[in-house]
């Protein structure tokens, strides 16, 4: 078993809640970032366009994660997940559009990649924990 997968596994034996979670936690701090470091550099033009989708998928991955966990029931909570996961990735094509749009430099980029690539092993490591549960 990998190091990450021993640390996901001993931290999901003792949540009580989905701020335990170091996925919620992760795509927290993606969240933040976007919307500190990435959305304060588009354009007034883009205010209705890519700043909005990009806000909303940002916040659809916790959302979703911490709906899942409320629903008890492992194939549901499985689920939200894998619709967080879709939201993280369509957070990552947000950004590129804006690294191809030259809103955000290569290096933002790379530091949301940075934080998309964490967030997506945490996530996966909770899917395949819930997976060897139900």
């Amino acid at each position: 078993m990998v190091f990450c997968e021993i640390k996901l596994k001993i931290a999901m034996e003792n949540f009580k809640t989905f701020e335990d979670l170091e996925c919620w936690k992760e795509a927290r701090k993606l969240r933040i970032h976007v919307k500190i470091n990435i959305l304060s550099k588009f354009p007034e033009n883009e205010k209705f366009d890519l700043t909005l989708q990009l806000s909303r998928s940002s916040r659809s991955i916790g959302n979703n994660i911490s709906e899942g966990f409320g629903r008890f029931h492992y194939q549901e909570n499985i689920q939200f997940c894998r619709i967080a996961r879709g939201s993280l990735t369509e957070t990552l094509d947000h950004c590129i559009i804006a690294f191809d749009e030259s809103y955000i430099s290569q290096d933002e980029l790379l530091e949301v990649r940075k934080i998309y690539n964490k967030t997506l092993l945490l996530l996966n490591g909770y899917i395949k924990y819930l997976n060897t549960k139900k």
